[in-house]
């Protein structure tokens, strides 16, 4: 799907842009945005987290055997205190989070922030959008023109359920306006996915720079990305040369080979494709349920198979995909960041054949 040609109001220059973000993001540190009322209001904590299945139990103690004390559903957003360890039996996972009612288990929870944003009121001149990062826990938004042609909205229409972002996904703006009620709203086209297009309160997104997109460690050739898809293990570490420069927990595909090994001897599959988001289905490129938004998508196998950033479950360290490689969402950007091919900013996409990518090694002990 194209992009399409924004309604501008204003101008504002690239490099204003690159400023302009800079400055938000050192606002946001110093002062939170306070907002205009147009976004849910979710518990006043450092740190929450959202819950990500639909029912999870609260314990009297971090414990699988322990009692139950009441019952959270999908969506809530509630204080996360604190993160321990307590017993889940056959599971690698053995993390808990403390809230103010008990304790879950960490996997069924997302750590999210609350993090309103000043907005931008127009796409920068030159440029046909901006990419956005949702940093609220989730906000509703309007299907600007229905009917929904992805399954994922399709199936919340169903079940009357309103649109909904959530914490970290990546998005595509490519249009502004001022509302009725006075606030600007974003227009979210999904460059990447069946053609739907939202508007949305703008104050829950923030903008990303290109700055904040440059490619690290460019000028290093000998790169390389190990993941370890053994089910106690589920590890990915990024060497340049033979000196490991980046470590951390993933989830492979569940079952034998849901996410292929390497040839014995080759140092991986080469990196194919980049892609800033994407709307992926089942975590792969074939038909069935639908993921919109996912961020940091690097492709290393044609199948669809894909370490991508993940906003649905917290169970790093565990094989939980459909086969491709999920990864908590700064990994997921650090790793895209880092390997070949540089993807452009604004097109947000990259394709390469060949040996051109950074080689993936997959491997199970």
């Amino acid at each position: 799907m194209s992009k399409n040609n924004p309604e501008k109001t204003k101008k504002l220059s690239r490099r204003d842009f690159i400023n302009t973000s800079a400055l938000m993001a050192g606002a946001a540190i110093a002062k939170p945005w306070i907002s205009t009322g147009v976004l849910e209001e979710f518990p006043i904590s450092g740190k929450l987290g959202r819950i990500a299945a639909g029912m999870v139990d609260i314990k009297i103690r971090p414990d699988y055997n322990a009692p139950n004390v009441g019952t959270y559903y999908e969506d809530k957003v509630i204080p996360w205190l604190r993160e321990v360890v307590g017993p889940w039996p056959f599971r690698n996972n053995q993390r808990w989070v403390e809230t103010p009612e008990g304790y879950i288990w960490a996997p069924n929870v997302q750590p999210v922030k609350n993090l309103p944003n000043s907005p931008i009121s127009a796409i920068p001149d030159g440029m046909d959008g901006i990419w956005v990062e949702v940093t609220v826990p989730w906000v509703n938004v309007n299907l600007a023109n229905p009917p929904a042609r992805s399954s994922w909205w399709s199936w919340q229409a169903s079940n009357n359920l309103p649109p909904r972002f959530y914490y970290s996904q990546v998005l595509w703006v490519d249009q502004i306006k001022t509302g009725n009620d006075g606030n600007l709203w974003y227009r979210i086209n999904e460059e990447f996915g069946p053609g739907d297009l939202f508007w949305a309160p703008a104050e829950a997104f923030r903008p990303i720079s290109s700055a904040e997109m440059a490619p690290i460690n460019p000028e290093i050739e000998n790169k390389q990305i190990v993941i370890d898809v053994t089910a106690s293990h589920q590890t990915l570490s990024c060497f340049e040369g033979n000196s490991e420069v980046y470590f951390c927990r993933i989830s492979s595909g569940k079952g034998t080979n849901s996410t292929p090994l390497s040839a014995f001897g080759s140092p991986g599959f080469p990196i194919w494709r980049k892609l800033h988001s994407i709307q992926m289905a089942g975590g792969t490129n074939q038909a069935g349920w639908m993921i919109p938004g996912i961020g940091f998508a690097t492709f290393f196998l044609g199948n669809g198979v894909a370490i991508h950033s993940t906003f649905w479950h917290n169970n790093f360290g565990e094989p939980s995909s459909h086969g491709c490689v999920n990864a908590a969402p700064d990994d997921a950007k650090w790793i895209f960041r880092w390997a070949n091919p540089i993807t452009p900013y604004q097109e947000g996409d990259i394709t390469v054949s060949g040996t051109i990518g950074t080689p993936v090694k997959v491997i199970e002990y």
